[in-house]
């Protein structure tokens, strides 16, 4: 490899397998961001032969991760019989569907990174840059890993050279210039933390290991900018960019030594190397994703959901704890110290007798997130009337969001077919984007409309959101379901899907945009069990003024 020269390609994902795989407690972890299918088999396949690989998924209870003993049985015998945990033992965890990650589960893997007795392994298959593991974790991985665009990547590292590679890093140096150039990249390209240039440190030595060196050189920077620092990267060196101050300006017998580093490297040559390992689109889908994060920290407006961890605190339940319930100790004991005196008799030694019955936890209230999914009728003459104050409404409603948890998708029906023009985003950018040209006219297909509508809803719940329908008609359906312009068979199908919409517990708000008031629409209504609102001449503003007061009711 000639000085200064990038991976890319196969290689690039080849060599950072490699590299993790030689020195993955120092590095910390990898973040591999890709769909489940034969590449990351593979992947995984070879990981599990190069390192000793325990799996943990996101539903993983604390009671796994650490030695823990049966409450019940030790109140109940008087002695306690350890478990060991997954965390009690050194090594890498592999954690698929990392994007479904919750921030406990995070934390304490966090915690075993940053002691050094763990590595972890998080396999994103997330769909979008909204998708992303928790900020808590992914800082902590030192490597990250696109394979959405490698269809037919195969590791080719061999393990003999891994087992080489390994035992000359223990010996393998690296300088104070080299590490003082590596945290000034990573401040240039507005990365705040150390963990950053402490993973690049060790990346670079691993890095020099595998191509049989035993000190690190200027390729080993840049392929350790390259990657630890490109999925971290929050602005570009221009950006920030200062004037010098007069004394440090070079003189005029100095061309040329400006542009270097002290390790002899041109000075914008680690940066470009770090902003080259992503493409854009990638690096502003995990940014747009961050950011999406820190507004869901908002205060929400969803469903009541009943936890064990935080909330609002309601009445103790009951039962043995779950994974990250509490005991309460105070209701454990009223409900214990009434039947002293009868269980004396059997168990006379026993200060204090009790027994699994006796258990009580701490339940909490909290609200989740929601979405707003509008189903805008795309048919007809006034379609791009509807479509057009529907895209206005989405627009003020997701720049609202920012104080919320709400986020918005976009279904639209005409001719014969519904189409999800907008899946579930809170990203207003993306928004515009997708909204930027909308087709109108044909047929009314409502039924698929409400069906298209119930498929985003029902996997929104799956990931525990509050899904909420917002109807933009005029009512007039004439396409059924099998696509045949059949008026009555279309109102029985629109019925039938408001049915299961009702049956499956989803909020919904019909606003009728004809002219007239819709009798069909009002029945519509009274089946999906919503509010039903006449707006023949709505403007964004209104429309997105009338749903949060609707939904916030």
């Amino acid at each position: 490899m000639p000085p200064w020269a990038r991976i890319s390609g196969a290689d690039y994902a080849d060599r950072a397998l490699a590299i993790f795989a030689i020195a993955p407690k120092e590095i910390g972890g990898l973040w591999i961001r890709a769909r489940a299918g034969p590449v990351m088999d593979r992947v995984v396949l070879w990981l599990r032969h190069a390192l000793e690989i325990a799996r943990v998924p996101p539903t993983t209870r604390d009671e796994d991760l650490f030695c823990s003993f049966d409450l019940g049985q030790a109140l109940s015998s008087g002695t306690i019989t350890p478990n060991a945990g997954l965390l009690d033992r050194s090594g890498t965890i592999l954690m698929p569907m990392a994007e479904r990650c919750p921030k406990r589960l995070a934390a304490h893997l966090g915690a075993a990174i940053d002691d050094g007795t763990h590595a972890v392994i998080a396999l994103d298959e997330g769909f979008d840059g909204d998708e992303l593991p928790p900020d808590a974790l992914t800082e902590r991985l030192g490597l990250f890993l696109d394979l959405s665009h490698q269809h037919n990547f195969a590791p080719s590292t061999t393990y003999a050279a891994l087992t080489e590679a390994r035992e000359r890093v223990l010996t393998t140096t690296i300088g104070p210039d080299e590490i003082t150039e590596l945290v000034i990249v990573a401040a240039q390209l507005g990365i705040s933390s150390l963990r950053a240039p402490l993973s690049a440190v060790a990346i670079a030595k691993a890095h020099a290991a595998l191509l049989g060196r035993n000190r690190v050189e200027s390729d080993d920077l840049i392929a350790a900018a390259q990657l630890a620092f490109g999925h971290l990267a929050s602005m570009t060196p221009e950006a920030s960019e200062q004037p010098p101050p007069p004394e440090m300006e070079a003189e005029a017998g100095d061309i040329g030594e400006d542009e270097m580093t002290s390790t002899g490297i041109p000075s914008d040559m680690i940066v470009e190397a770090a902003l080259s390992a992503l493409p854009r689109d990638v690096l502003q889908a995990l940014a747009d994703g961050r950011a999406a994060r820190t507004i869901a920290a908002g205060s929400g407006s969803g469903a009541i959901r009943k936890g064990s961890s935080r909330g609002r605190p309601l009445p103790s339940r009951r039962g043995v704890p779950a994974d990250g319930a509490r005991i309460d100790t105070v209701a454990t004991l009223r409900a214990a110290l009434p039947w002293q005196k009868i269980r004396g008799r059997a168990s006379p030694d026993e200060p204090l007798r009790f027994r699994k019955s006796d258990l009580h936890h701490r339940v909490y209230q909290e609200r989740t997130d929601r979405l707003l999914i509008f189903t805008v009728d795309a048919s007809g003459s006034q379609a791009m009337t509807r479509l057009a104050e529907a895209k206005g409404a989405v627009e003020i409603l997701l720049a609202e969001a920012y104080a919320r948890r709400d986020q918005v998708a976009l279904v639209a029906f005409r001719g014969q077919t519904a189409e999800l023009l907008l899946p579930p985003t809170r990203s207003l950018v993306q928004t515009k984007r997708r909204l930027s040209g909308l087709p109108g006219g044909g047929g009314t297909p409502l039924a698929a409309g409400l069906q298209e509508a119930l498929s985003v809803a029902l996997g929104a719940q799956a990931k525990g959101m509050s899904p909420t329908l917002v109807l933009m008609t005029d009512g007039r359906s004439n396409i059924a379901l099998d696509g045949q312009a059949n008026r009555a068979q279309a109102d029985a199908d629109a019925q039938r899907m408001a049915r299961l919409i009702a049956e499956r517990g989803i909020a919904s708000l019909v606003v009728d945009t004809g002219l007239r008031v819709s009798k069909s629409l009002t029945e519509l209504a009274s089946t999906l069990g919503g509010d039903y609102i006449a707006m023949p001449r709505a403007d964004a503003r209104r429309l997105s003024a009338i749903v949060s007061d609707s939904l916030d009711s």
